[in-house]
């Protein structure tokens, strides 16, 4: 069983989503399925899909406008966040300890957060990319967290249309498991997310310690999602 995470960013509508979910409706798999989607459409009620938000707010409540939290999202029924996104981290300056506390905050109101962690081009080109993936997991992943799920994304790759080599990518999941095992969190999820599509799901979920995938842009269209989910049992 894997997870398959579509990360719908800020697109489409809550029609976009009620097609999509008809279109999953009947398709047999054992992999968990999950859908982030703009606040709007949190609500929609699906019996096999599971929802999921693309942020949340450090406070539970309060005078901060435009911020929504994590006791609201999850009285929608979602299940799911994700936090710390590159892009989030890129656009809104968002550093390991922030999302550790929007980590934090999902996880007390009962949802499962998806914590981002990845380096950049710069960082790769400068032979950081291990350190600052230990980093990014010591530092962002709560101390007591016992229900989260971690995504590795290469920052370099997002939207570029490239991909890592299956050794790379092998490299930076058996850390990111060493590293949540030395935290206590033996047997967290981890899942790969950067230009996931169907011609490469299945290769990418047989590298060891890849749990999943978490999808970008292909997660927009039944014919694009679909063969991702059915690829691998």
């Amino acid at each position: 069983m894997k997870i398959i995470a579509g990360n719908w960013k800020m697109n489409g509508t809550r029609a976009a989503l009620e097609n999509m979910l008809h279109a999953l409706r009947d398709i047999v798999t054992n992999n968990r399925v999950i859908l982030c989607v703009p606040f709007t459409m949190l609500g929609a009620r699906s019996e096999n899909v599971a929802l999921g938000a693309q942020d949340v707010s450090t406070h539970d409540h309060g005078a901060f406008t435009g911020e929504v939290s994590a006791p609201m999202i999850a009285d929608t029924g979602a299940k799911y966040v994700i936090v710390g996104h590159s892009e989030r981290r890129m656009y809104h300056g968002e550093t390991n300890d922030i999302v550790r506390q929007k980590a934090a905050a999902a996880i007390a109101s009962g949802l499962t957060p998806i914590i981002c962690v990845g380096e950049t081009m710069d960082e790769k080109q400068a032979g950081k990319t291990m350190a600052i993936i230990e980093s990014g997991v010591r530092e962002s992943v709560p101390t007591d967290a016992r229900n989260v799920i971690v995504a590795y994304e290469p920052r370099w790759a997002i939207g570029a249309g490239l991909t890592p080599t299956a050794t790379e990518i092998a490299a930076a999941h058996t850390l990111i498991a060493n590293t949540l095992a030395d935290m206590g969190l033996d047997g967290t999820p981890v899942l790969y997310g950067a230009s996931v599509k169907g011609a490469n799901a299945a290769e990418i979920m047989s590298i060891a310690h890849v749990d999943g995938v978490l999808v970008g842009g292909a997660s927009l269209k039944p014919d694009d999602f679909i063969p991702i989910i059915t690829s691998v049992k």
